[in-house]
């Protein structure tokens, strides 16, 4: 069974790969055999994923990208291929959020969002998705949250692109198949640096304990055995699907 989930000689691009949830997720593809190419803007820190990689005895390569420049994702595609003959698995988890009611939101701040949480992978999802069409394998798995299911005050841009991602993997499903799947991912409130002021919030934590049949916060690695699942060959016959991962949040508040 654990050959289903191997990665082994196969060659990863996860965008987002500079901490948080990215650079656990960077570890979990590593381990399980993945060569890693850790894509984002802030190479230092792309660095130190690599570096943790290499000390686990994994392979990662860095990959300076800001996915909101369309040539530049062209360009750096093809230089990956270039580079390593292929890419197998491509995780869209980059993202960004702006928190302000919708009344006090400037349009440029709204953009912003839905171009990283959204167009951005659509673009990449594109140029990714002609080389494995051309190759005949391919997984995608899009990085979504339970904000795809829910709506929450103050952060519309978030929400919004969340709900399109799930759009987005349906038809990619529906267009890159048979050789080739594409999934989402929704998690549910994870510790990351992205949700710190949330965290600091006593209101919100009791809520989330009380609404969580976990009844608790999720952890980073909570999401590994989905990730594997949809990146790896154990998850052949699963296309077009967002798999939550939310502790029971969206079944209670359902």
């Amino acid at each position: 069974m654990a050959d289903l989930f191997s990665l082994k000689n196969r060659v990863v691009l996860l965008t987002g790969a500079s901490r948080g949830l990215g650079r656990d997720m960077a570890l979990t593809l590593a381990g399980a055999g993945a060569t890693v190419l850790c894509a984002g803007r802030t190479v230092k820190e792309l660095e130190a994923t690599a570096r943790a990689i290499a000390r686990k005895g994994g392979k990662a390569h860095v990959v300076p990208l800001d996915i909101t420049d369309e040539d530049a994702v062209r360009a750096q595609v093809r230089a990956i291929i270039r580079k390593h003959r292929r890419i197998d698995v491509l995780v869209n988890n980059a993202g960004v959020i702006h928190r302000q009611d919708i009344v006090d939101t400037e349009t440029a701040d709204f953009r912003k969002v839905i171009e990283t949480d959204l167009i951005g992978q659509f673009v990449l999802s594109r140029e990714v998705g002609r080389h494995m069409l051309a190759r005949e394998y391919g997984r995608i798995v899009n990085i979504s949250s339970v904000m795809a299911i829910l709506g929450r005050a103050s952060v519309a841009g978030y929400v919004a692109a969340k709900h399109g991602l799930v759009g987005l993997t349906k038809n990619l499903a529906a267009e890159y198949g048979p050789h080739v799947t594409a999934n989402a991912i929704a998690p549910g409130y994870i510790r990351t640096e992205l949700n710190i002021p949330l965290q600091r919030n006593k209101d919100f934590n009791a809520m989330l304990e009380q609404r969580t049949a976990a009844q608790r916060w999720g952890k980073p690695e909570d999401l590994r055995g989905a990730l594997l699942l949809l990146a790896s060959d154990a998850g052949a016959y699963i296309t077009g699907h967002t798999l939550v991962v939310d502790g029971g949040l969206t079944t209670i508040l359902a």
